[in-house]
């Protein structure tokens, strides 16, 4: 069932938007699927990627006490979702993941606010760090090693409880500090506008991380949020946005478009927009609780440009540059 936003976009005549766009949990594609696996980017957006968690059910990571490991439970995305044959990604295991998120503290996740409501929900919680395929050809990961999974220790702020034009956040503390992986820098000024470029990373369907660039920022007029082009699904709900000039987090995945349709033929397809069409997906922006946030680096909150020339190879002729690279994961 589809939940909408609609109560909350009411705060958008704070700001100087003709109308509120209606936005849902779920999310889309726009023009292209520019969805790749993390073996697909360059080093720079593996190293932003390596902070990227998925959020479970404590139920759906099981440990093995046999070989000390937690076991994810997944599926077959074509199985899972009746796929039509040509669907991208249809072969990789769909995990139970329930939301995205990023690591912005030694022991802080943000996420979106609908992920992380309330303490039942942390309680219930186990936040998973490397379900990725790092190379061609090599299976996601269903076996985790303990060091990459954590549990919710306490909801710290969420954003039913904080001022609506905040819109949707949660930050959430784990049970200890992360070893292995850097906490992630936001740009913690309100300097986004129309037109800059943006990525995602997260875990669009359960499916193992993906990495969507060649999105834009549309409307940056809002107090609490943006709303951007890029290609998200449910799932990627708590995923980081970031600018693709300076690498900060601009924000957070929160909403959007329909992910899926059905087809005459009986199967599920993705629903597809024009590159400047349907509503767009909505951003919670990381400047609106930056003050929640602790400060990891001098600098940080100039916002300034540290982190050009990202990029996600995505032609047929870039692939070929790269022998780690290979087109089935393609389109």
């Amino acid at each position: 069932m589809k939940i909408t936003f609609e109560a909350l976009l009411t705060l958008a005549i704070l700001s100087p938007l003709p109308a509120a766009p209606v936005f849902a949990y779920d999310k889309g594609v726009y023009g292209r699927d520019d969805r790749v696996d993390l073996f697909a980017a360059s080093g720079k957006i593996a190293g932003l990627a390596d902070s990227v968690v998925s959020l479970w059910s404590s139920a759906d990571v099981r440990e093995n006490l046999a070989t000390g490991t937690f076991v994810l439970r997944t599926a077959r995305f074509a199985d899972d979702m009746n796929l039509c044959p040509d669907e991208k990604f249809r072969e990789q295991p769909r995990g139970h993941a329930l939301c995205s998120g990023s690591l912005v503290g030694e022991d802080m996740i943000m996420t979106a606010g609908h992920c992380a409501t309330n303490q039942a929900d942390c309680d219930n919680m186990k936040i998973v760090f490397g379900f990725a395929l790092k190379s061609p050809g090599a299976s996601a990961p269903v076996e985790i090693n303990p060091g990459e999974v954590y549990s919710c220790k306490e909801v710290i702020s969420t954003f039913e409880t904080e001022q609506p034009d905040h819109f949707d956040y949660a930050l959430i503390r784990l049970d200890r500090k992360v070893s292995g992986h850097k906490p992630l820098a936001i740009n913690r000024e309100r300097n986004i506008k129309e037109g800059d470029k943006l990525l995602v990373i997260g875990h669009p369907k359960g499916l193992p991380l993906k990495i969507a660039g060649g999105g834009v920022v549309r409307n940056a007029a809002p107090i609490g949020y943006f709303v951007t082009d890029l290609d998200t699904f449910g799932g990627n709900s708590g995923s980081p946005v970031f600018n693709a000039e300076t690498g900060l987090i601009e924000g957070t995945l929160v909403a959007g478009d329909e992910d899926f349709v059905r087809t005459s033929a009986g199967c599920t397809a993705v629903a597809t927009y024009a590159q400047n069409g349907g509503g767009g997906e909505a951003v919670s922006r990381a400047s609106a609780i930056e003050g929640r946030i602790p400060e990891l680096a001098k600098g940080e909150k100039t916002g300034k440009p540290s982190f050009r020339n990202v990029k996600v190879i995505e032609t047929p002729a870039e692939q070929a540059d790269l022998s780690r690279y290979f087109s089935a994961g393609f389109q």
